[in-house]
């Protein structure tokens, strides 16, 4: 998530509140070294906050990742959440609804520090006919407009988790596309993944505990993103249908019903996945969208990956490269990666 997302509202009284609560976390910083050697942080803290240094210095000094001065310090947060994010949608279309900002243009959610605002918010969605759905999110990204600080929530990972979350926000300062924020979202997820398991292959090795655990997270997560790529052209099928809007709502409640007990099915025998929420979760068109945003085709990196000799910072340059003539992000990846295997 960007932190655009949150100053740029237009009501000033929105704006003052999110300008005031993040001058609050930036007054807050303490550099992660000093912090660290406080005798009250107990010993796994302490290796949480070195591997998030550890992190920041591979993305760096190897993945040549816009770091800056972002995750060098540390920022105590005194609410039980960060930020509270509305995602909304049309009740028959698969499509996000979208709040425009300055900074970033336009963005498929906006961020709330107080969840009486977001609720107000839905409220005013809900009354305009619109599915909606609250998340909380315990970081953001001010690409490199601040030096981002760890943010106290963040600690409530674990490394392999955490270091996902780093590197995601780092290549956020090192690639962004206005108004493209599935593109954003999803090649940032990608490298978080990828980075992560780079990251403790070369740490601890080869088939370490924390490198078994990033491969095996980024596993669930392409494994998830194409199950939700299944269930969205299921629901886009049917919205497209020359049938009565009441019969969409019933046969989407079908769908919902069916895509989660296929969830449920597929990972049975796996109780510890990642998503093993989902089956549970009352499902609309705007729960939906936030995970179509993070977990968009996520193979098409993947490919690039691949063609790039699975060297992750030759894989950024690639992607650069590919998304800097403009046009849809997507298709511009697409793109690359046919005049390249034509050339090969």
């Amino acid at each position: 998530m960007f932190l655009g997302s949150i100053l740029s509202g237009c009501s000033p009284a929105y704006v003052l509140r999110a300008a005031y609560e993040e001058g609050k976390i930036l007054w807050r910083r303490t550099p992660i070294v000093d912090y660290a050697q406080k005798p009250d942080v107990e010993l796994d803290t302490q290796e949480k906050l070195k591997t998030v240094l550890a992190v920041r210095e591979y993305a760096r000094d190897v993945l040549k990742l816009n770091v800056g001065g972002s995750y060098a310090s540390y920022s105590y947060v005194d609410r039980p959440d960060l930020t509270h994010i509305v995602v909304a949608a049309p009740k028959t279309e698969l499509r996000p609804y979208t709040w425009w900002f300055l900074i970033v243009g336009n963005v498929p959610y906006k961020g709330f520090f107080e969840k009486a605002d977001a609720d107000h918010e839905v409220e005013r969605l809900k009354a305009a006919g619109y599915d909606t759905n609250i998340r909380t999110s315990a970081a953001f990204s001010t690409l490199g407009w601040f030096d981002d600080p760890l943010l106290s929530h963040l600690l409530r990972y674990d490394k392999v988790v955490l270091s996902e979350i780093v590197f995601h926000e780092l290549f956020h300062q090192t690639l962004y596309i206005k108004g493209a924020c599935a593109c954003n979202e999803s090649v940032a997820n990608f490298i978080g993944h990828r980075a992560a398991i780079d990251f403790f292959r070369d740490r601890f090795g080869e088939g370490s505990v924390e490198h078994r655990r990033a491969v095996e997270g980024w596993a669930e997560e392409r494994e998830f993103g194409a199950f939700v790529f299944e269930l969205a052209q299921t629901l886009t099928e049917l919205y497209g249908r020359d049938i009565p809007r009441d019969d969409k709502l019933r046969l989407r409640e079908e769908v919902f019903t069916r895509g989660k007990a296929e969830w449920a099915r597929r990972i049975a025998d796996r109780p510890q996945h990642r998503f093993r929420n989902f089956s549970r979760l009352p499902l609309n068109n705007a729960v939906l969208m936030h995970y179509v945003v993070y977990l968009k085709d996520l193979d098409l990196f993947e490919s690039l990956y691949d063609l790039s000799g699975q060297n992750l910072r030759k894989t950024i340059e690639s992607l650069k490269q590919a998304v800097d003539g403009g046009g849809e992000p997507f298709d511009a990846v697409r793109g690359f990666l046919a005049a390249k295997k034509g050339a090969n």
